[in-house]
């Protein structure tokens, strides 16, 4: 079969998003030659020797914004200069690239994670679309040419090596924040270990960003347990396969996920998760088996109009899930193994993803269509989105905005 040359637009750091470009690449360059074009609205990764293997070309940067800019000029002459086969887009929410791949006659693919009402249709102009989760399959299975391929996490990077030997004395909750603290439920987690009966539990938390930006009236909460010894934060960005070795019980009762990789990564590595009862979460947690699933109170819309609901947990379940744990430390090296198992049975990227190369042969094979009617209306739709729209997703913007929202928090204590 003639190799393929596949381009794939992305963030290109040290983020959930990179980190599936990540494992796409490394399975479609086993048959075919694999090119990244690291967009410019977020972080780079240039002097990581990790992230600079291969066909990495950097596009103009755009550090004013949260936004996947690209220069179309540059990324024109990226596919022209590297006569591309496929375009595969991830995470995109800006519509000029893939209108400009359609004007060039080259094939498309779209990873599906965010969308809204309104831009459900537009995945029309994609050639195909790859979902991960059950969830992101069901809006999307009109499309001419879905494929559904469970996610999963590298397992021979995430196992029992990365496992933390359990201690009969302390039970260690560990919690992600990643870069967005408020959607991944950290102020939950803080909140539910101070309720908990914990003389034999700590609380973990890795964040590449400052927690109180985020709840400042958390702050005397946050200091009382880290004088107390039972919060440990840690603040960095750290590589894979990250810090799961320093917890026992994952602790994830997100909002909002795409995917939400971290769950698989954690379980992998022999960590029960704790995480929110709605999809994707609960697709990759099954109760009792490998972790507990925490009660959903509510339910609201985010402000940007994206497809799915935030879900507010009950706080009050989650401190039962982990008091679970906490009472019941001596079966814990059990509750380990059924989650390692799970993880490496279920939630194998190795095993998950082999249909991702025919996939890129069943593409490649497609006749190139014309998409006249949606082409113009995702042109309107792109010219309609104004000035605001643009200073709106700025990190200035989004900064100021935060900053007066955390203000208003204070005064108001």
């Amino acid at each position: 079969m003639k190799k393929k040359k596949i381009g794939i637009v992305t963030t290109w750091f040290e983020r959930g998003a990179a980190y599936v470009s990540k494992q796409f690449k490394e399975v479609w360059e086993q048959e075919h030659e694999v090119f990244i074009y690291a967009r410019g609205g977020e972080d780079i990764a240039k002097l990581n020797r990790e992230w600079n293997k291969g066909n990495i070309t950097y596009g103009k940067r755009f550090n004013f914004s949260n936004l996947d800019l690209i220069d179309l000029k540059q990324f024109k002459e990226w596919i022209l200069s590297n006569n591309l086969d496929i375009v595969f887009f991830n995470e995109q929410h800006l519509w000029k690239p893939v209108l400009l791949c359609h004007d060039l006659k080259v094939k498309t693919g779209a990873y599906i994670d965010y969308y809204t009402k309104q831009t459900v249709p537009f995945f029309e102009l994609y050639d195909f679309v790859v979902c991960n989760t059950h969830r992101h399959f069901k809006i999307f299975d009109w499309h001419p040419n879905p494929f559904y391929i469970p996610w999963g996490t590298d397992t021979k990077l995430y196992n029992k090596q990365q496992q933390k030997k359990t201690s009969k004395n302390e039970i260690v909750f560990f919690h992600s924040a990643g870069m967005n603290p408020y959607r991944k439920g950290c102020d939950y987690v803080i909140r539910a270990f101070s309720q908990l009966k914990f003389q034999k539990a700590k609380l973990i938390i890795h964040t590449q960003t400052k927690i109180t930006n985020f709840f400042p009236e958390l702050t005397q909460e946050i200091n009382e347990l880290k004088k107390r010894g039972k919060l440990e934060i840690i603040e960095k960005t750290v590589p894979a396969p990250g810090l799961y070795y320093l917890g026992d019980i994952y602790v994830y009762p997100s909002r909002l996920e795409g995917i939400g990789l971290t769950i698989a990564e954690a379980s992998a590595c022999g960590m029960p998760v704790i995480t929110t009862n709605t999809a994707p979460m609960n697709e990759f947690v099954k109760s009792n088996i490998n972790g507990k699933l925490v009660k959903v109170k509510s339910q609201k819309k985010r402000n940007d109009g994206y497809y799915w609901d935030e879900s507010e947990i009950d706080l009050e379940d989650l401190k039962n899930q982990m008091q679970f744990y906490v009472d019941n430390i001596k079966l814990l090296d059990q509750f380990k193994d059924d989650s390692y198992s799970f993880a490496h049975t279920n939630l194998s990227w190795q095993k998950n993803s082999n249909y991702l190369l025919s996939l890129v042969h069943e593409v490649g094979n497609l006749e190139f269509k014309e998409k006249d009617v949606i082409y113009d209306v995702i042109k309107k739709h792109e010219a309609s989105r104004g000035l605001y729209f643009y200073i709106a997703n700025t990190k200035i913007y989004r900064n100021l905005k935060r900053f007066f929202i955390n203000t208003i928090k204070r005064l108001s204590l």
